[in-house]
């Protein structure tokens, strides 16, 4: 089975691409393998999302912190398709709660089959990432339950919304950095751990991966408003249009400028269809579009200084490379 491609990363030495293509083509089989089941509907259902395609984005950067170390070690596989199984099983219950139809182009499970199935498959995948776990030792079972309790922290956070006399945009990057931070963090630690690779490489890695998650979906909150339809994927104003506050809208809502009290106005709630276009060209010119940036840009500063003081190999120039990669990407 061929491996899916190397995206999202920019290629910036050969032979790191082809290691990268390679440990890519053994964790696509593993995580296949990993889900099959003696029940074929049990099968059918859990290979719905890997079927469905993906960028196998986190289980990458796990293969590329392994290079830090031995990448060849027998550990490493196994962790990648630990961090994306995880990864997957969050997407099943995240399309119950968002009420979602569409994934990666196809029907989400739910639509699929229903709400009880999607719940259970998602967690029928955390228990495979658990029986993989089992073999890579405690250290590694515990960092993993670690992360997963913030992926539900995160989620629960997100759900309630800040509590009263929190700020809304300190509470709104805790939220980012426990869904997706978290995870993209972990996955760099155990890349580096599996690998061999000493303590303070380790440290780094973790830290520039978290911030990497939190830099790349904060580059989602600009494409959602910033991108021509069919640019990114996505269409524009989704995130408005299912009253989802992304960090440019809390900016917004929280200036008492005359000028944008149209804007504020339309971003209180759920945006209209016949509005979507009007609050688009209105939020695009807002000043809160560049606060938005400039808080991508602190975060891609972050990873780089962590990623500043590992040694000169190529995977260090491409994570480098893939920071620039996130900033651009957002516009």
């Amino acid at each position: 089975m061929a491996a899916p491609p190397v995206v999202d990363l920019p290629l910036v030495d050969e032979r790191l691409a082809q290691d990268l293509a390679t440990g890519l083509a053994e964790v696509e089989k593993l995580l296949r393998s990993s889900v099959q089941s003696e029940d074929a509907f049990v099968t059918e259902a859990s290979k719905h999302l890997i079927e469905a395609g993906g960028k196998r984005f986190r289980a990458m950067l796990v293969l590329l912190a392994a290079q830090f170390g031995s990448p060849e070690s027998e550990g490493v596989v196994p962790g990648a398709v630990v961090i994306e199984l995880t990864h997957l099983a969050t997407l099943y219950h995240d399309d119950v709660m968002d009420e979602a139809s569409v994934r990666r182009g196809s029907a989400s499970a739910n639509a699929r089959w229903n709400n009880t199935v999607a719940i259970l498959t998602g967690d029928y995948l955390f228990a495979q990432a658990s029986e993989i776990l089992a073999d890579l030792g405690s250290d590694i079972i515990r960092i993993q339950a670690q992360t997963f309790s913030r992926l539900v922290r995160g989620q629960i956070r997100e759900t309630i919304g800040p509590r009263p006399g929190d700020d809304p945009v300190a509470h709104y990057i805790g939220v980012l950095a426990d869904k997706t931070g978290s995870l993209v963090a972990t996955g760099g630690r155990l890349g580096a751990m599996l690998s061999g690779a000493p303590p303070e490489i380790i440290e780094r890695l973790t830290q520039a991966c978290e911030a990497i998650g939190v830099a790349w979906q904060l580059g989602d909150d600009l494409l959602d408003v910033a991108a021509e339809t069919g640019e990114s994927g996505k269409t524009p104003g989704t995130d408005l249009r299912e009253g989802i506050r992304t960090l440019p809208v809390l900016y917004v809502l929280a200036s008492d400028a005359p000028e944008n009290a149209r804007l504020r106005e339309l971003l209180a709630g759920p945006v209209a269809e016949e509005d979507i276009e009007e609050a688009l060209r209105l939020l695009r010119a807002d000043p809160a579009m560049e606060r938005a940036r400039a808080e991508l840009l602190a975060w891609a500063d972050r990873a780089r200084e962590a990623l500043n003081g590992l040694p000169d190999i190529p995977a260090r120039a491409a994570y480098l490379a893939l920071c620039d990669y996130v900033v651009e990407r957002s516009g």
